[in-house]
């Protein structure tokens, strides 16, 4: 049994994470996987549907808006993921991660279904499509929360970094389906219909997508630690039968894993700031560094790619998509192909290297950029390498937030450090943007581009000073929950955190 049954208020002892680390891979985490990783796949489509359409929007048979109030749409759905990470975040540590991962989704489609609706023309219509756009990115800054700890706690410790890689990294394919979408029906469909119908592609998936997580369980780890043994144990018990079904063997659980718990009192982020910066300041540092750098270089070039091809190489903006698509490739190949090497190679050195490297190959080509050695298709090539090896180190850095720090502060750590990204990386398109101006001093870019390089070098410094060795490690043993009896205080917690660790 992982639980045993006790008096009210006494001791549990618990086998549950190691019976969850020891399960062979099967259909069940596939289907994990699936139904937990859509959460990128829509936020990256949600972003790039709304940029596609944003010229459109300005037009008079659409909503009429100013570039003004165009522009603040995006600022505002980007406001609603910080609200949505830091509220949802909280509730998921507190309510369950199943009960937040069927919510959060819920409310992206209503925003996003309800901004398909906007009417045309009026200051009510502006009203409406900026609460429906805050709305819409409450739902996903929510699911940012809730997903990456879900997936962190299900899914075996062995293969925990290539899935965690994989899952962030299919933002990638929802740009990608975005773009394609937006595309077809931008161009086929009349404008009026159009910019609509590209608002309900995300929820026309998850619409499907909420119905297959309603039959995931909960976390086993989550309701142990929170005292719902009895809970655990169904919830554990379901996962290894279905394992079974597969014709796998579950191997033996090692009695040594055994936790005795006795379940913590909530933590707000009052005392989530001490827990970060008093037993963990070294992680925090890490965690913060990883998540601003990654936040920075991705909305720099990301949101001023299709400028950079139309100022510097006179690319037309109709023909901007065709090399987007090979930018959602590259980044999307990244995370896949690398993923494994985080489990076997190890996070430190996969994290530190990705970091570096992509940082010396944007310095490289902003130096052939200066030169005037490229062409709007080798600087897409170029981009696209230099993003394969970013990419995998930007999905580790929500791997990292995730993985080190206690289980009842998980989601509401991992909130915290995407607002910071987010503020961080607000900053990104504004430099960037006056670098550019009328494209007339392509220096100003190649400045732009140094600043970028260094900035993720920076962050792969980081991870080498306080990078942590966490591959095939239990969460219980690189991050001892609060309600495990006899966790270590805050010399041996950050000791788990050293470089040599």
């Amino acid at each position: 049994m992982s639980a045993d049954a006790t008096d009210p208020g006494s001791a549990i002892r618990s086998l549950i994470p190691a019976r969850i680390d020891r399960l062979p891979w099967s259909s069940f985490h596939t289907r994990l996987v699936a139904a937990l990783g859509v959460a990128w796949v829509l936020d990256g489509l949600e972003i790039t549907v709304a940029s596609a359409v944003a010229g459109l929007l300005t037009k008079p048979e659409t909503l009429n808006l100013s570039p003004v109030a165009v522009g603040a749409t995006a600022s505002v759905y980007l406001l609603g993921e910080v609200v949505g990470a830091l509220f949802f975040g909280h509730m998921s540590d507190r309510l369950g991660r199943r009960n937040l991962f069927i919510i959060t989704l819920a409310v992206y489609l209503v925003g996003s279904g309800l901004t398909a609706l906007t009417l045309s023309n009026g200051p009510i219509s502006i009203t409406w499509l900026f609460l429906t756009r805050f709305i819409a990115g409450m739902g996903i800054g929510g699911e940012y929360a809730a997903i990456n700890s879900a997936v962190d706690e299900l899914i075996p410790a062995r293969y925990r970094g290539r899935v965690d890689l994989l899952v962030n990294g299919t933002y990638w394919l929802g740009a990608l389906f975005g773009t394609l979408g937006s595309f077809v029906l931008l161009n086929e469909i009349e404008p009026s219909l159009a910019w609509r119908l590209a608002f309900l592609l995300g929820p026309v998936i998850g619409i499907v997508i909420i119905f297959v997580r309603r039959n995931l369980p909960e976390s086993p780890r989550w309701q142990i630690m929170n005292g719902k043994e009895h809970e655990a144990e169904a919830s554990i018990a379901l996962i290894e039968r279905e394992v079974e079904r597969t014709g796998k063997t579950l191997p033996q659980v090692d009695e040594s894993k055994t936790l005795e718990l006795k379940p913590a009192e909530k933590i707000g982020y009052l005392e989530l700031t001490k827990v970060l910066f008093k037993e963990y300041p070294t992680r925090s540092v890490l965690g913060a560094s990883l998540m601003i750098t990654q936040s920075f270089l991705y909305n720099a070039i990301f949101f001023t790619y299709t400028i950079v091809l139309g100022k510097f190489y006179g690319v037309d903006e109709r023909d901007a998509g065709i090399y987007l698509i090979a930018f959602c490739i590259g980044n999307f190949l990244g995370p896949l192909v690398l993923g494994p090497l985080f489990d076997t190679v190890g996070r430190k050195k996969m994290i530190s290297g990705t970091y570096i490297l992509s940082g010396v190959l944007l310095a490289i080509s902003a130096v052939l950029f200066n030169a005037g050695a490229l062409t709007a298709m080798t600087q897409t090539l170029a981009w696209c390498v230099i993003f394969f090896f970013a990419s995998a180190g930007a999905s580790a850095g929500y791997l990292t937030v995730s993985e080190l720090f206690p289980l009842e502060v998980r989601a509401k750590a991992i909130a915290v450090f995407f607002c910071i990204a987010q503020c961080f990386g607000a900053l990104g398109p504004v430099i960037y943007g006056a670098m550019i101006g009328d494209g007339s001093n392509p220096f100003n870019m190649f400045i732009g581009f140094l600043l970028a390089s260094v900035v993720m070098i920076i962050g792969g410094v980081v991870a080498i000073l306080f990078g942590v060795n966490a591959e095939g490690k239990s969460l219980e043993d690189l991050a001892p929950p609060f309600a495990v009896i006899g966790r270590p205080g805050s010399a041996r917690a950050e000791g788990t955190a050293s470089p040599t660790t």
